[in-house]
């Protein structure tokens, strides 16, 4: 094709030249802006669409895309291709042709036109790849992003107080430098050894400590890890694993990390990995009564229970602590499934009889029976009862079914299990077939946050009883720590044999950085504003700092009695997930991630209150 005839005008007829082939320089200069102005537009739209072959066939052409013969056989012959090459030449040209009119009527429309036109066929490009029922390629619906508020907060006004809290962050940066140095990608890292380390609770997955700190790195401000976290999540974490996992495990950690991190950043992908991974879930849910495996392999979907668990049993902290993710992810995916699941969960345990109104720890997912009775509300135990409550709270105080469980359970609890030392310690003991072992674990020590937090739901006049317990079992917990060489809390710590609050057996010694003593002292900062809370806080920092902290992180360590640490050279990932966001909200202000409109999964992962009246949304956050 001549090349005059790629151009959409000709000369005008009364402009005089000397030579009527050859044009001035200022003729070829406006000949070559329109040339590459058509050039811009024809091409650069192209590349600004997303779908550069349907703007191809939709937006210029109007037509299917050029269609090409390749079908051959024992009947073709060269006639037949000669034939064929004939009419594809001519369906070419005559698009091409089709093509410059529809140029050319482009041209000559208005720049703002141009662009609307482009912006519409954008539109309507992205329109037709969505999915029926206006969801995405994820068959995930359009939900209008609304931040709750609280997501970061303004700096404290006391400047011993601010000076604690900056140092947490710093905190905070030198384990997740650490770990981005030594161990990127893996679930955790070995601070001494420098190195990464994976648990076998999340089968072949990976970067549990990069999902479980996004939302540390968030309210912390520090984006710029929040960014090179958030592209690895969109780009590297696969839950498509032949692999066992702990559901628990990965739940309260994988799920309701991504959650949290897409409830206060409102980036997609997080809302994608999380309903992904919660479909990956499911399957543990395939038992005759619909009480979950507790191990589950993603690929196969086949479930198993532990096998030193009572007669194959399901434990209780592990299918109880569900219902907050699993209520989000229905809230966000659509699908009522996650929520029906947790909700049988519970009219399962509402047919049983408890014994003294207790909820021992394992329950056999098949005959829907109690296995051995022992009950604790340490591990084992633990979350359950916190999600019944957090249950109501994260309803908008509308589960109603939620909040009686949890006072009826309170109350069994503070019958047959709390109990005073000698000298006036209370502590939660462990019910074991009708007999107490005096001994109270450090993640029992969760318990005082819990119960201040349900103290001003307590029905009758309890409110100031809640109050008074969950404070003398901060203090309790806070001697724990104060009882050992180190200042750590130990594993676990008993009340016989003429001891208080004090640890008796090696494998009790331990202390693996964890959280929920912290956790008791900022619940109790929030509801009281008693300093002491701060300070029971800041000795744990120093703490912290001067028997966990090495060059390549920070470790747990074998023994809190010995005169020097041992290090177990593990950081774990609820580290900086739960201990150090814990320990930064006790130094924050009341409006940072404040509890009308935030509530903690069992990870420390703050999960929006979903409003009962969906109108009623709260203001967004800039």
């Amino acid at each position: 094709m001549p090349v005059a005839t790629l151009l959409p005008f000709t000369a005008t007829p009364n402009r005089k030249s000397a030579n009527p082939t050859s044009f001035r320089l200022t003729e070829k200069f406006i000949l070559l802006l329109v040339f590459s102005a058509f050039i811009t537009l024809c091409f650069g739209a192209i590349f600004f669409l997303p779908d550069s072959s349907k703007l191809l066939s939709g937006v210029f052409f109007h037509s299917s895309a050029v269609e090409t013969n390749t079908h051959t056989g024992p009947d073709s012959s060269d006639a037949g291709s000669a034939g064929n090459d004939d009419r594809l030449l001519a369906k070419i040209k005559k698009d091409h042709e089709k093509a410059l009119l529809e140029a050319k009527d482009t041209l000559q429309k208005l720049p703002d036109v141009i662009q609307n036109d482009i912006l519409a066929d954008k539109a309507k490009v992205t329109k037709e790849s969505m999915g029926k029922g206006g969801k995405d390629g994820n068959n995930l619906p359009f939900i209008e992003y609304h931040r709750p508020p609280g997501a970061t907060g303004l700096e404290p006004q006391d400047p011993e107080t601010r000076e604690r809290r900056a140092k947490i962050k710093e905190m905070m940066k030198h384990a997740w430098d650490s770990y981005k140095r030594y161990a990127w990608g893996s679930n955790e890292l070995r601070p001494v050894s420098k190195q990464g380390h994976s648990s076998n609770l999340f089968g072949s997955i990976k970067g549990a400590t990069i999902v479980d700190a996004l939302d540390t790195l968030y309210i912390m401000e520090m984006f710029e890890e929040f960014d090179a976290a958030t592209d690895w999540v969109e780009k590297s974490l696969d839950f498509n694993v032949n692999a066992e996992v702990s559901v628990f495990e990965v739940n309260i950690r994988f799920v309701g990390g991504l959650l949290s991190a897409y409830y206060l950043s409102g980036k997609e992908v997080f809302r994608r990995k999380a309903v992904e991974l919660g479909e990956k879930l499911l399957p543990a849910f395939k038992t005759p009564t619909g009480i979950p495996w507790a191990l589950l392999n993603l690929k196969s979907g086949i479930g198993r229970n532990w096998p030193w668990a009572s007669g194959g049993s399901s434990i209780l902290a592990e299918y109880g602590t569900l219902h907050l993710e699993f209520m989000h992810l229905s809230r966000l995916s659509g699908n009522p499934e996650f929520a029906q699941k947790v909700m049988n969960i519970r009219k399962v345990l509402n047919r049983l009889e408890k014994p003294q109104g207790l909820y021992p720890n394992y329950l056999n997912p098949n005959s829907g029976q109690w296995g051995q009775h022992h009950v604790s509300v340490g591990g084992l135990g633990d979350s359950f009862y916190e999600y019944l409550l957090k249950a109501w709270l994260m309803s908008d105080k509308t589960d109603e079914e939620g909040k009686k469980m949890y006072y009826d359970a309170l109350q069994a609890i503070e019958t047959n299990l709390m109990r005073k030392s000698t000298n006036g310690l209370t502590y939660i003991a462990e019910w074991k077939g009708g007999l107490l072992e005096h001994k109270m674990g450090h993640l029992t020590c969760f318990a005082g946050g819990m119960i201040a937090l349900g103290a001003d739901g307590a029905p009758g006049d309890k409110t100031g009883h809640q109050m008074e317990q969950a404070a003398e079992i901060a203090r309790t917990c806070h001697e724990s720590y104060a009882r050992t060489t180190l200042k750590l809390g130990p594993e676990a710590f008993r009340f016989d044999g003429g001891v208080e609050a004090i640890a008796t057996r090696q494998n009790e010694k331990y202390f693996i950085l964890r959280p929920e003593v912290i956790e008791t002292y900022m619940y109790m900062w929030r509801f009281t504003h008693d300093p002491k809370y701060r300070e029971w806080g800041w000795e744990a920092v120093q703490a912290l700092e001067q028997h966990c902290r090495v060059e390549g992180g920070y470790s747990g360590v074998r023994d809190v009695y010995a005169s020097s640490p041992n290090y177990d050279d593990v950081q774990q990932s609820f580290y900086l997930a739960e201990t150090l966001k814990y320990l930064y909200l006790l130094f924050s202000e009341d409006d940072h991630l404040p509890f009308e409109h935030w509530v903690f999964n069992t990870e420390a992962h703050p999960l929006p209150v979903i409003r009962k009246d969906k109108t009623d949304r709260p203001n967004e956050v800039e």
